[in-house]
C-alpha cells in the first residue's frame, strides 16, 4: 500500500479507494432509503402541505443539515476508512476526519437531527410515537456502548482509546480535535 500524500498513491490504491467510497455511499443511501420507507407511517409523518403551519418549515433547515452531515460521514467511511457503515464491511482505518473530529458519532447525531426536523415539519406526534422514538435512541446508545465501541477498541486499540479520551460520544466539541 502506498504511503505519503494522496498524490503518491498507486493507481490500484486510487481504484480501491474509489470503489470503497462508492460502496459506502450505496450502503448509506440504502440505509437512509430503508428508514424513509419504514419510519414515516408509524412515526406520524403525513404530508399535508395545505394544513402545515408555515413556521414549521423552518425545521427543514436542521433536517437538511442533519442528513447532509450523515451523508458526509458515509463518504468519510468510504474515502478515509476504506469501508462502509455496515458492520459486515466496516472501515479498515480509524475515521477521525471531518465531523468525526468534533463528535464520535456524527452520523447518528446528524440522522437524529434530520428526523426531528422532518417530524416537526410533517409530523403529528402522539405519545406512542414519541415513546418509540425515545426507545430507538436508547437502543442506538446501547448498540454504541455494547457493540461499536468494544469492536472499535479491538480493531484500532490505543488510537481509538486516545480518540475516545479527546472526543465526546454525543456532544460535539467547539473546536476540532487534532491528534
Amino acid at each position: 500500500m502506498a504511503t505519503g500524500n494522496a498524490g503518491d498513491a498507486q493507481p490500484e490504491d486510487r481504484d480501491l479507494s474509489l470503489l470503497t467510497t462508492i460502496a459506502s455511499l450505496l450502503v448509506g443511501c440504502g440505509f437512509f432509503a430503508l428508514w424513509f420507507w419504514l419510519l414515516p407511517s408509524w412515526l406520524g409523518f403525513q404530508v399535508d402541505i395545505a394544513r402545515t403551519a408555515s413556521w414549521r418549515w423552518i425545521a427543514a433547515v436542521p433536517s437538511v443539515l442533519g442528513f447532509a452531515v450523515a451523508m458526509r460521514c458515509v463518504w468519510d467511511f468510504g474515502r478515509t476508512g476504506h469501508g462502509t457503515p455496515a458492520p459486515i464491511a466496516p472501515p479498515q482505518k480509524l475515521v477521525v476526519v471531518g465531523f468525526y473530529r468534533y463528535v464520535r458519532n456524527p452520523m447518528y447525531v446528524g440522522f437524529i437531527a434530520g428526523w426531528i426536523g422532518l417530524w416537526i415539519v410533517f409530523g403529528r406526534a402522539n405519545w406512542w410515537a414519541i415513546a418509540i422514538a425515545v426507545a430507538i435512541v436508547f437502543g442506538v446508545d446501547l448498540f454504541v456502548h455494547l457493540y461499536e465501541e468494544p469492536t472499535l477498541t479491538g480493531m484500532f486499540g490505543a488510537d481509538y482509546e486516545e480518540y475516545c479520551r479527546n472526543v465526546r460520544r454525543w456532544m460535539p466539541r467547539l473546536h476540532a480535535w487534532q491528534k
